[in-house]
């Protein structure tokens, strides 16, 4: 059975412009143990001055390890979120993304579908997918990376579509990385859809709905970039802690809230959560 640890995608820190070192302090303050940083390709201005979270895989994986062992957190996975239906995008995006992910000593690296192309059709869509996953996986694979696939976009937004992506390529590297918020909004019960993916499970976001917004979008969009504390929404976390301890391997919960307050009120949760079901 799994071990459950909490961690926090760095996106909580998105609205104090601050940079990727001052995310990771604030997490390790908070009392997380782990941390799901966001890379980006190449140079974005932002980031460069020091007023957005994101590490351009320019840089040196170092610079995340070594925040990691500063502040006494270890990384659970990184954001290389990027368009799998796009592949003069996604092919070599991802495939550095592993590489920097080994180096910087992460574990998974998470993506999606992405926007479509406007003039590809369902079956092509899933051909480029394939192609970019097969890629993906052969570097991956030697290196001990695996590839969370979460639910976010037009084909994984249903349990099947999901599984039909993940099944595409014949590969130890590939898993699923579930967004509870995300299936929550398309419409489907996430507990429900979590525990049917348990087996595949490599990384999981830990994103609330607040009411207010499930009322607003639930059945219309495929998902949120951040959701609401931990706690306030309406997810049942209880029940998503008893299915990952079920699962084969150790899962991080990576909290995906919006506000530095939120994050401190999601880990307060989650923590008595753990203590309760332990």
């Amino acid at each position: 059975m799994g071990q459950v640890s909490l961690g926090i995608n760095l996106e909580f820190v998105r609205t104090t412009d601050k940079p990727f070192e001052w995310g990771v302090e604030t997490a390790a303050r908070l009392g997380y143990d782990y941390v799901e940083p966001m890379v980006h390709w190449g140079r974005e201005l932002l980031s460069e001055a020091g007023y957005f979270h994101s590490v351009s895989m320019l840089d040196d994986p170092y610079r995340i390890k070594r925040a990691c062992e500063r502040f006494g957190v270890r990384l659970s996975g990184l954001s290389g979120h990027c368009p799998l239906c796009k592949p003069e995008i996604s092919t070599e995006y991802l495939k550095q993304a592993i590489r920097f992910a080994h180096e910087a000593g992460a574990p998974v690296v998470n993506t999606d579908e992405g926007p479509k192309p406007a003039w590809t059709t369902c079956e092509e869509d899933h051909t480029l997918m394939r192609y970019v996953l097969q890629e993906a996986a052969a570097v991956a694979e030697p290196r001990g990376i695996l590839i969370g696939l979460e639910p976010h976009q037009q084909y994984s937004k249903t349990p099947a579509g999901l599984r039909r992506i993940c099944d595409l390529v014949d590969s130890p590297a590939i898993g699923v990385n579930f967004d509870t918020g995300n299936s929550f909004l398309a419409g489907e019960d996430p507990i429900a859809w979590l525990a049917s993916v348990a087996n595949r499970l490599v990384h999981l976001h830990a994103k609330d709905i607040s009411c207010e917004q499930a009322d607003a979008e639930r059945g219309k969009v495929t998902g949120t970039p951040v959701g609401c504390a931990c706690g306030e929404g309406v997810v049942d976390w209880a029940a998503v802690v008893k299915i990952c301890r079920q699962c084969p391997r150790d899962i991080v919960l990576s909290v995906e809230c919006g506000t530095v307050p939120q994050a401190e009120r999601s880990i307060a949760h989650l923590r008595e959560v753990l203590k309760r079901s332990s």
